[in-house]
Order: structure tokens, then sequence, then C-alpha cells
């Protein structure tokens, strides 16, 4: 195998050389903690202070809204556990938490074991075939006992683009009407990890109060992320032991990492991402159009409208999808079904399952993400591929299917 193809961009990117660059002396020069008080802590406060300010300034919110954490998987726990901590210290009454069926498993996981524990009651808002929240459907399901809305921006398997700024809406309208009464405020927060690379996440015009995104899908390193929490909003710590982002979450910071993310949230901003951004496009575009034309049986989930720019989820008859990506994996091409946290299940997407698939149809799904290193000479060598070790995997399973006749 001499090719090899990334298509897996969903998953995580590779760390931009301009990123690494800028990372590498935190690693051994300046490796000072930022909490201490002498020239070497000093040096490495100064970096995350200008990282936080490099955020701050791209979602359009003061600095110390901004707090770091591992990623987003830690950022979605601290939004559900953290707004629920401070809700019993103020309520006995059982609250009630909106979200959606397509959610990452750090929303769905965390919504159910709290469910279980009978500490929460949730309404899972269903989907349209396409895979789109519909906001009337999230107006319904408002109680007068619900604390929380929680909507991902971009789907990360079908890469479906939600109605953030519409959702963020009617919440507003809700919690005026609840000032009025001197009732508790709904909290909004969406998990904006798929859609920080290509859409605006100014925080005031899609009307949220906590906004989470991991680093490494934005070819920062892995391991660092950002939680926004709109000043005022209430949320208590998961971690006790320090007096880490104003006090909200205790640990060491990931300076290295910190530093890769705010070098990482400065590229978004130059032209050039913009510019590239719509070449991702044309590319997915491409691919779609050839593969829907040219191999038979094939079909697109989710939206062909709103749609992230990098996301490309097929279906094929008659395949089983961990089958046909290991075999593009044997041709040098990297591709995912679904939630990389999620791979090693034999369960069905549950994302594929909302849209109302069947389980045969789910397991014959595949993801192709696009990045900013994707070329078109890839996507052609990737489809012939996908052309080939289709025909193979469908001849064998017509095969098997007669030896039980």
């Amino acid at each position: 195998m001499s090719k090899r193809v990334y298509l897996d961009y969903s998953a995580t990117t590779p760390v931009d050389r301009k990123i690494l660059k800028a990372m590498m002396p935190f690693f051994s020069e300046k490796f000072g903690n930022p909490l201490t008080i002498h020239r070497f802590g000093s040096e490495a406060a100064d970096s995350v202070q200008g990282a936080r300010n490099e955020v701050a300034n791209f979602l359009n919110c003061q600095d110390k809204e901004v707090i770091f954490t591992s990623g987003a998987t830690e950022s979605n726990n601290f939004v559900i556990k953290g707004v629920l901590r401070d809700y019993y210290l103020k309520n006995k009454r059982i609250p009630h938490i909106i979200t959606s069926v397509i959610e990452h498993n750090s929303i769905l996981d965390t919504c159910r074991k709290l469910e279980k524990e009978k500490k929460i009651e949730v309404t899972y808002v269903p989907v349209t075939s396409d895979g789109i929240v519909k906001v009337e459907a999230v107006k319904k399901a408002i109680k007068k006992n619900t604390i929380l809305v929680s909507i991902m921006q971009i789907n990360n398997e079908i890469g479906t683009i939600q109605p953030i700024k519409e959702i963020g809406k009617i919440i507003e309208v809700e919690n005026k009407k609840r000032l009025k009464k001197k009732k508790r405020e709904i909290i909004f927060h969406s998990d904006a990890t798929q859609g920080i690379n290509y859409l605006n996440i100014d925080v005031n015009k899609l009307s949220v109060h906590l906004l989470s995104f991991s680093g490494h899908k934005i070819y920062a390193p892995k391991g660092v992320g950002v939680l926004y929490r709109k000043i005022g909003t209430s949320i208590k710590p998961l971690f006790d032991g320090g007096g880490h982002e104003g006090g909200l979450r205790a640990g060491t910071h990931n300076v290295p990492g910190i530093v890769g993310l705010g070098e990482a949230i400065k590229m978004l901003k130059n032209k050039n991402t913009k510019f590239k951004n719509k070449e991702i496009k044309r590319l997915r575009d491409y691919l779609i159009k050839r593969v829907l034309k040219e191999i038979p049986n094939s079909h697109l989930n989710g939206s062909k409208v709103e749609r992230s720019p990098g996301n490309a989820n097929f279906r094929f008859d008659d395949v089983e999808g961990e089958s046909l990506i290991l075999s593009l994996d044997m041709e040098g091409i990297a591709a995912g079904t679904g939630s990389a946290c999620s791979s090693g299940s034999l369960e069905p997407s549950h994302v594929l399952m909302s849209l109302g698939l069947k389980h045969e149809q789910a397991h014959g799904s595949l993801r192709l993400s696009l990045g900013k290193y994707t070329t078109k000479k890839e996507i052609d060598y990737t489809i012939n591929i996908l052309k080939k070790e289709l025909n193979r995997l469908r001849k064998i399973s017509g095969d098997v299917l007669k030896s039980f006749k």
C-alpha cells in the first residue's frame, strides 16, 4: 500500500505545522506553571491569556467568559452536571432538560445516567428524515421545570446544520416571561465542535448561555477545548482543588495545548481559511454528485442543503459499513461510519436510526469528511476504489445469499 488518503476530518485533524511551531517552546523552554508568580509562570500566564483573548474575540464575548477544558466531552459534561449541581443547591423538585436524539454521546449518555439516578427528566426531541431538529418541537417540549436546552450546532455524523439561532430566540422569549414572574431562566447550550471550522460562532447572535468545542477538530492538538459561559449563567464546577479558570475548572493548565488552540482560532479568522472552506465545499459537492450518479443503490444521509461543507455521509444497499471501511483502509483510505467516540460498538448509529433507517441501512453507511489538505486527486482515487470495493463486497454478499437458497 503506497497511497494514503485521509477522509476522517470529522473524527480529528492533524496539527497544523504553524500551530505546532507556536506550541513547541512551551514544552521545554517556556514550561512554567501559569499560577506561579515568578518569571517562568508569568510568561506562561501571558500566553494563556493571549489564547483566551483570541477565543473571546472569535466568539464575540468577554475573556472571562472563556473557560479552558480538556475538550468538548468534558465541556458537555460540565454543562449538564454543573447546571444540575447549581439547581439542586436551591431546589428540591426534579428538573427537566431538553436535548435531541442525535446529540453526541457525551450529552446523551450523561442525560441517561442522570435519568436512571432519578435526578432529571429528559425530553429527547426527534429530528426530520433529513436530520434537522424542528424549532417548534423544542418550543413544545418546554415545561415549567425546564432548566436547560442542549442542541448541537452541526451533527458529527451526518453533518446537518441545526437552527441554533432560531431556537435561541424561542428561549429568549420564554425567559422574558419567566423574568416577569421572577422564575428561573432556561439555560441554552450548544456543542459547536463541528461548526467552529465553518460557521459564524458569535455567541450573542446565537443567543446561547453556554457553548463548547474541541481543539482537535480545527488543526489544534487533542486534549484541549473550551466552554463559553455567559456572565451570570448559574453553573457549579465539576472539579475541586484549585482556583483555575475563575474557580470553575480546577487543574493545571495545558499551556502548550491552549497556545495551540489560540493559534488555531487565529487561523480561522484568516481570509485564506475562508477561501479554503469554499474549496472544501466544492470538493464535497463533487464527491456527492459522482457517488450518487456513478454508484448504483447509493444514498445520501442527511440534508443536501443544511450540511457542513466537509461532510458526506452515504449509505449503500447490500453492504456492511465496517467491512467497507476495512476494505478502504487496505487501499490506504481512512474513513468512518460515524462518531469516533462510538467506534467499536456493534450497535447501529443512534443518529442514523433517528432518521428512520432500518438496522441494515444504518450498518451500510459510510462517512467521508474532508479537510483543508484534501485534494481533487484524492477524491477521484477514493471514488474509483469505492466502486471497486463495493462491487467486490456486493458480489460476496450475493454469493452468501445464494448459498442459503
